[in-house]
């Protein structure tokens, strides 16, 4: 890669890192304005467009790129699980690190995950079943029926979602107390599938 193109992709980071560094709590993606993210990024507004062609879309690689972060860290999890021992266990700590350490990349998966934008909408749902069917190979990689893998990954993510939208706004004290939870709604999930032999259709 040449110097010029380093230069580009150095500049290109520095939108993406400054439109994640003003979400906030009170501040979602809807709410920066292209002149803004220039100035935190230190360069001109007209420069903006050489980089992106809209908000629009520094916004849909913002979503790829926290869906892929996400995705890499729960990989990483499951090489520690090898170490550490429990995959339930594990799984929510990585994940309680990662609500703490990149607040606002979860916070923008979970608000465009219902905002008003269709395409980001869909970009992050295809996010969330990237995450799912990763979970789903892993389980069956471990011995489960695909079809039992499939509805155990949908239900996990589902919780770890909803959990983590809660853990967003506690100190931590009450995240820990949280995570505890989420450890224990997840292990009745797991032994709950489990008791699933074969098809679901063919279970009581």
């Amino acid at each position: 890669m040449g110097i010029r193109a380093q230069q580009k992709e150095k500049t290109r980071r520095s939108l993406i890192d400054a439109a994640f560094g003003q979400l906030s709590a009170d501040r979602g993606f809807s709410n920066l304005s292209l002149r803004e993210v220039s100035r935190e990024a230190g360069i001109a507004p007209t420069s903006f467009y050489r980089h992106f062609k809209d908000m629009d879309e520094l916004g849909l690689v913002m979503v790829d790129e926290g869906g892929l972060l996400l995705r890499q860290l729960m990989r990483q999890a499951r090489q520690r699980i090898v170490a550490e021992g429990s995959l339930i266990r594990t799984s929510v700590q990585t994940f309680m690190e990662f609500i703490e350490q990149s607040p606002n990349v979860f916070r923008l998966l979970l608000r465009e995950r219902s905002g008003t934008s269709a395409e980001f909408r869909a970009a992050v749902a295809r996010e969330i079943q990237h995450f799912g069917a990763e979970l789903t190979e892993y389980l069956v990689g471990a011995g489960m029926a695909r079809e039992v893998a499939a509805i155990q990954a949908e239900a996990s993510v589902m919780i770890v979602f909803t959990s983590g939208a809660e853990a967003l706004d506690l100190e931590d004290d009450a995240r820990d107390v949280l995570a505890e939870r989420m450890i224990l709604q997840l292990r009745m999930l797991a032994k709950g599938s489990a008791l699933m032999k074969g098809s679901i259709k063919n279970s009581d």
